[in-house]
Order: structure tokens, then sequence, then C-alpha cells
């Protein structure tokens, strides 16, 4: 069994998967598991990761029966994973080779590792810009998110606990079809379900703001659709019930400006 499993929910990302896979082949930590899970594209990301596959045995590919977008995509290749720890990788994006070695090391004392990472648009940035090091328990880690300007909402750059994401799926379907927004809900069951934290100034990762990704096209049916998807996820986290009062309805004012700013978009 591997250590650590790495995720890439794969749809049309003809141009970068190769890059995306290096970064896993290559890693410093050897005994990991790379899942590429097919999401029906019509372009040769997958005749790519098949050719890689062929010389590497880590590599597993998962087909979808239908397209069904990144959340139930990567949903998919945690419940076809053999890793008891899971790592998120878009394939429009890349590892730094260390990541799984430090992932590993850091993961083993608590729930969950919040990494760094650089993000690139003209120049390579950080983008979280953490101050130190540190270890919160639940309370304290709700607290803290709220101080960062970003809010740490993305899969990436994190290390998680495969058995607590599985839990997860108690709370929401799996194949729920959501393609932007669903960071957010995925992450807040898992934050919910996590009792230990560890937050590392180290980056793993390296996001590349990509012109046709979700986040930065500017096609109206795109923007629609992300409109939607967003409410969606919104919607589904109002129907959880938490303990955590105060954060929830702060959380909900947050997710309401943001919809008016995408609707705003439309």
């Amino acid at each position: 069994m591997s250590q650590i499993s790495i995720i890439l929910p794969t749809y049309n990302v003809e141009k970068y998967i190769a890059r995306a896979l290096e970064s896993c082949i290559k890693q410093t930590f050897k005994d990991i598991e790379i899942i590429v899970v097919d999401d029906l594209g019509n372009d040769k990301s997958i005749d790519i990761a098949k050719e890689y596959a062929s010389k590497d045995d880590r590599i597993k590919i998962i087909h979808n029966e239908e397209n069904l977008g990144t959340f139930a995509s990567r949903n998919i290749g945690v419940l076809n994973s053999s890793s008891p720890y899971i790592m998120f990788l878009d394939p429009d994006d890349y590892l730094e080779l260390n990541a799984c070695e430090v992932g590993l090391e850091k993961i083993k004392n608590v729930d969950m590792v919040v990494f760094d990472a650089y993000v690139h648009r003209v120049k390579f940035k950080k983008f979280y810009r953490f101050k130190q090091d540190e270890h919160f328990n639940k309370n304290k880690f709700l607290e803290f998110l709220f101080n960062q300007k970003h809010f740490c909402w993305s899969v990436w750059a994190k290390v998680y606990r495969k058995n607590l994401i599985l839990k997860s799926f108690e709370y929401v379907d799996f194949k729920e079809k959501l393609c932007y927004g669903e960071d957010v809900l995925f992450n807040y069951i898992n934050f919910m379900l996590s009792e230990s934290f560890f937050v590392s100034q180290e980056c793993i990762y390296r996001y590349e703001f990509n012109d046709n990704g979700r986040y930065e096209n500017k096609n109206k049916e795109i923007l629609w659709q992300n409109y939607k998807d967003k409410k969606r996820s919104f919607e589904l986290i109002k129907k959880l019930s938490c303990d955590y009062k105060k954060f929830n309805e702060k959380l909900l004012e947050i997710f309401e400006i943001d919809l008016i700013n995408l609707k705003n978009r439309l």
C-alpha cells in the first residue's frame, strides 16, 4: 500500500498534464500513488496520461462514465485510492518535488496540513503568506482562517487523512456535480471533521493562472455555470448542521458577498 495518493481530476488539460505528472513522478518520496480521473474531455489529456502510465505503474487512470465535474472526480479518486493520506493536484498546476516527503512528515500527528503555495500570473509569489508554522486545535484554526487575506479554501497545498474524507461523504453526495466553489464545500466539511491542524510556511504547490480555466474565464456561459455552482455549494453548506455558530454566521456573510460579485460579472 502506498503512503500518499495524489489525485488529478482531468478535463481538457493536454497543454499542462505532462508537467503535472512529471512533478508527481519525480517526487523525492517514491511510495506514492498517482490517480488520474478522466472526466471525459475531448482533447488528448488522457492519451498523454496513458503514455505515462505505461512507463510508471504508480499511475492509475479512472474513467468516469459521464462528465461529473471537479468535485465528484476528486471524490471518485479518493474512493479508488489505496493510501491513508490524500493530496490533490489540478493538472494545470504542479508540485514542488519534495511535496509528498514534507507532507507525510507533517501529517503524522494532526488531521490536516495546510501549506503555503506559489501562485503565478506575471511572476511567482507566495499566496497565503503565513507568518509562521503553527499547530492549531479546531477552535483556534477557525479563528485563524478569518485573519487571512486569502481564506485557504483551495484543496491544493493540503494533506488530508483519507478516513476523514470518506466520513465527509456522509454529509454530502460525493457525486454532486460541481466545477466551481467545490473547494469551499469540500473543505468546510473536512474542517469540521478535523480536530487538529498544522499550518506551514513552506510552499509545496505551484498554482498557474490559466486563461481558459474557470476562475479566469470570461465566457458568459461558464460565468453563469460558476454562479450556479457557487450558489449550490452555498446552499449545501447552509443545510449542514454545525456547532460553530459564530464561524458559520461570518462565513455565510462572506459567501453572500462572493455570490453578489459573481452575479455582477454576468
